[in-house]
């Protein structure tokens, strides 16, 4: 069956071999999406199980250099994470400390300390790369 994207992908016909080649344009890009959506319910550790693996790694490596992803603002995280385990500021105070200093932070007029960082990662998941990253207030500054 030709490709209407202009891609050399060829879909899989069930032969033994896997004819996968790097994505390297938007038309690979969405032939190979086209192909996951195709290869959605294969079942794992079969051909078109590793197929399918196979093109999402590739997808995924497409996608990180192409549309990366900035990580969030770390009081945004702080916030978002209290939200999504319906946390109160008391809730935090063991990572933090007593609750002005909780306030202090989420209202960006104290910057985390490592201390706190290390805290909110350790207990709350929060990723530590995301937290140590300057607020949006202090790369404004």
């Amino acid at each position: 069956m030709p490709s209407t994207t202009g891609s050399t992908r060829k879909p899989f016909d069930g032969d033994t071999t896997m004819d996968i080649k790097p994505i390297k344009t938007k038309a690979d890009y969405r032939a190979a999406l086209k192909e996951i959506e195709a290869l959605m319910h294969a079942k794992p550790r079969t051909r078109e199980g590793d197929r399918l693996e196979v093109l999402v790694t590739l997808v995924e490596a497409y996608e990180a250099r192409h549309y990366p992803l900035d990580l969030p603002d770390p009081i945004e995280a702080i916030k978002y994470t209290m939200e999504s385990k319906r946390l109160s500021v008391k809730d935090l105070e063991p990572m933090i400390g007593r609750s002005n200093r909780v306030y202090e932070i989420l209202s960006r007029k104290r910057p985390l300390t490592l201390k706190m960082i290390w805290a909110l990662h350790k207990r709350l998941g929060i990723p530590a790369e995301c937290l140590i990253r300057q607020s949006k207030k202090a790369r404004a500054a």
